[in-house]
């Protein structure tokens, strides 16, 4: 049964029965996708000891999870938009979840890199398919709440994540924090007999497989090319960021591109263009935040010479602002708007960036608070990443677009820890994330604002249902001695 949205709703009270159970159940996958892709952040240090490997080697474990990524969006959107939202969100936490445990299983380099690709698998259709399920149960007037306040669940789950590594790591080991990333497996079986369908899929879609993304790129003429691509994609990505590319590293980013740009061209037809900007955007986000999100422990670790406890701390407080920065972003821009409201957020997130790297060990309060603040207005703004992408795309397509366009883009999120912990080597590793940090947050802000991916499509004549590339109309004129509305 499907969830139908209010005509004129206005608050979280207006809601159904049927919508609020669709975001909890959302909500709580998110919160463990973050807790279990966050795990290898935490134990760097310890696994690049267990393993002997160096530090900057170990840090490509985390981008690990970024080279599969592109393919969980494309596959799992695609599942979403053909069978549904809810079979691709559950399908989604299985991956992450069984990745996250094979993980505490790992007797070396390439075997921890592996599993840690499933993980991106996961994590990626579970972006896609709860962003698209809570927005298609949701009122349109209430979407930029419903993704504000989803993702909000993923530093809640980094938060839960932290607190188990300063529990479990110190007393058992590295591998049982991994092991306890098997627990969402029992959350799928539950989610599968209790959630009713997304109501805009069910009334757009629904048993239509002539429109969906799947019916492209699984046509016959195109599944064995596609299939070889896939193959081919995800081997160079492997060799480039497990640094096995020696002098080839040119030619295997171009070949990416390629490959990737063939992908866009199926997928979006007319609009492939739009969802290569898209796809640059969410690109930079990832280099702003993802060095900080990936190598803050150990810059707590090695630089300030925090203990387990006291990295903990730090992370918890950095997980809340996250989780209070992705509800206020969302309220806020319900009522500003979408785009208005991230931009402002993170310019203003820029005069916190830079106190956090200058502050010494024993500031460790002010440390707290300035975490808060910057994690609340940079990455909780990220909250109406969502429904700005979906914004791009009709609802046929919207699961694999938004799913395979945010996580090509994710890619930068695969090149941000080399980035940071190359800068590292030459100015230090606080002065490496202030300055990724602080450049590309003035870049993203700047092509959000002058709203660039629908510039394109509107310059291009693309004609398309999507919100944000609907023919704008002229205003009307008012008629004498009639008020306006």
């Amino acid at each position: 049964m499907a969830t139908s949205p209010p005509t004129t709703p206005h608050s979280f009270r207006s809601l159904t029965s049927g919508q609020r159970k669709a975001f909890f159940a959302a909500w709580l996958g998110y919160l463990l996708d973050g807790f279990d892709f966050v795990l290898i952040t935490l134990v760097l240090t310890e696994i690049a000891d267990d393993f002997d490997i160096s530090l900057t080697k170990a840090a490509t474990l985390v981008s690990a999870a970024f080279v599969s990524r592109w393919f969980g969006g494309l596959l799992l959107g695609a599942i979403g938009d053909r069978y549904g939202r809810k079979p691709a969100m559950l399908l989604a936490i299985l991956a992450f979840s069984v990745g996250s445990g094979m993980c505490g299983f790992a007797w070396g380099y390439w075997s921890l890199f592996a599993f840690r690709a499933l993980v991106g698998i996961g994590m990626a259709g579970e972006y896609g398919s709860s962003a698209t399920y809570v927005m298609e149960s949701w009122p349109k007037s209430m979407r930029n709440r419903a993704t504000g306040f989803l993702l909000s669940a993923y530093p809640i789950g980094t938060v839960v994540a932290a607190l188990a590594y300063e529990v479990i790591v110190p007393a058992a080991g590295w591998r049982w924090l991994f092991y306890a990333g098997l627990l969402p497996v029992a959350l799928t079986l539950y989610l599968r007999r209790a959630l009713p369908e997304a109501a805009e899929w069910q009334a757009e879609v629904g048993d239509r497989p002539d429109v969906t993304t799947s019916s492209v790129l699984l046509a016959p003429g195109r599944r064995l090319l596609n299939g070889a691509l896939t193959v081919v994609l995800s081997a160079v990505l492997v060799l480039l960021f497990s640094e096995n590319a020696g002098g080839a590293v040119p030619w295997l980013v171009a070949a990416v591109v390629l490959g990737l740009v063939a992908f866009t061209v199926q997928l979006a037809g007319r609009l492939w263009p739009v969802m290569l900007a898209i796809m640059v955007t969410t690109f930079c986000a990832f280099l702003y935040s993802w060095p900080i999100q990936s190598l803050l422990p150990t810059y707590l670790k090695t630089e300030l010479g925090y203990d387990a406890g006291q990295v903990s701390d730090a992370l918890t407080w950095a997980g809340l602002g996250y989780a209070a920065g992705s509800c206020l972003a969302g309220v806020v821009g319900d009522k500003l708007g979408t785009r208005r409201t991230y931009v402002f957020g993170l310019f203003l997130s820029l005069a916190f960036v830079f106190p956090v790297f200058a502050l010494d060990s024993g500031n460790v309060v002010l440390l707290w608070l300035f975490l808060f603040v910057m994690q609340a207005t940079s990455q909780g703004i990220s909250g109406l990443l969502p429904k700005y992408i979906a914004d791009h795309f009709p609802t046929r397509v919207r699961a694999a677009g938004l799913g395979f366009s945010y996580n090509v883009g994710a890619l930068g999120g695969a090149v941000a820890p080399l980035a940071g912990a190359s800068i590292a080597e030459r100015t230090g590793l606080g002065t490496a994330l202030t300055l990724l940090a602080g450049v590309l947050t003035a870049v993203v802000a700047l092509i959000i604002g002058f709203n660039l991916p629908a510039r394109i499509g509107h310059a291009l004549r693309i004609e398309s249902d999507a919100p944000a590339l609907s023919p704008r109309l002229p205003k009307t004129p008012p008629v004498p001695g009639k008020p306006e509305t």
